[in-house]
């Protein structure tokens, strides 16, 4: 069936950065049309939001961090993770003026997409390894990367996760960095692309063909040849300095393609059962995972 046939695939994603860029490449050089799909793409912009939504069926595919998926699973859902969608990004832990160390942050607020998913699990194992109880801080749901970028700006918080160029241009503000993901968590996988066991089972030709386009504009960013074009492909939205653009593009080029495997969910699951205080045995990777799709998209 061709892509204007065919229903669109609704792709959800929570916030843009340069960690979308396969996507943008994807779009602009139009290879899911290539594949004979559409796509459809919802910036979410809260992770809560999405979540609900990916597993009440408002969108076919999400991309997210795996805890999300782990979590849906524990809670009765059948998401599965289908596809490794980036690297784990280097976030910052943008702080405020006043906030020194990760000591400041008692008694404070910190700025979350969701309290309970994705790098603010990471951040409350941080912060209690460095002494400070959920009772010591408040995370305060914002949403996105915008989200949270104008939170911090307005003042509303003193820390959060934010990504490129969202951090830089905090910092460009004078505030400061409490440290990096890539520091603290180095090992961490990055986001994955999830659907539903029961959507792949009904479009698996689709879901392979949206994999194949995917993975393939992962390829062509590999291509050093190709940097110039990819520059342009990036959304003017995302206010990205040239020399800020063509560093990404290179560090990139210079990393393996984004991947997914059994020890990374195990890490996803670990973290997560510590942050739900979980005593009931842990699931394996595979019961939150199914690549066969992946594998049969050859790339």
């Amino acid at each position: 069936m061709s892509a204007a046939a065919a229903a669109p695939v609704k792709l959800a994603i929570i916030s843009e950065g340069v960690n979308a860029w396969p996507l943008y490449v994807a779009q602009g050089r139009r290879m899911f049309e290539a594949e004979g799909v559409a796509v459809d793409v919802t910036l979410t912009g809260s992770s809560t939001h999405q979540l609900e939504q990916m597993r009440s069926g408002g969108y076919d595919i999400g991309f997210q961090q795996s805890d999300h998926v782990v979590r849906a699973v524990e809670t009765g859902s059948d998401l599965c993770i289908v596809m490794a969608q980036g690297h784990a990004p280097e976030l910052s832990l943008v702080a405020a003026k006043d906030v020194k160390s990760l000591a400041d942050l008692k008694g404070r607020d910190i700025v979350v997409d969701g309290a309970n998913s994705g790098y603010a699990l990471l951040l409350r194992k941080l912060l209690a390894e460095n002494g400070l109880a959920k009772t010591d801080y408040r995370f305060v749901e914002i949403g996105g990367s915008q989200e949270r970028f104008d939170a911090m700006k307005a003042g509303k918080g003193a820390a959060s996760w934010l990504n490129p160029p969202f951090d830089r241009n905090l910092f460009a503000l004078g505030l400061g960095s409490l440290g990096t993901t890539t520091q603290f968590f180095p090992t961490y996988p990055g986001s994955i692309a999830a659907c539903r066991r029961s959507w792949a089972a009904q479009n698996g030709e689709r879901l392979v063909a949206f994999i194949r386009a995917f993975r393939g504009a992962c390829h062509w960013l590999k291509n050093a040849a190709n940097k110039a074009e990819a520059i342009t492909l990036l959304p003017t939205r995302l206010n990205i300095a040239p020399e800020l653009a063509s560093k990404a593009f290179d560090a990139f080029v210079a990393r393996p393609l984004p991947s997914i495997d059994a020890a990374g969910v195990q890490q996803v699951i670990d973290v997560y059962w510590q942050a739900e205080g979980l005593t009931t045995p842990k699931g394996a990777p595979e019961k939150y995972m199914d690549l066969s799709y992946q594998n049969k998209a050859g790339l």
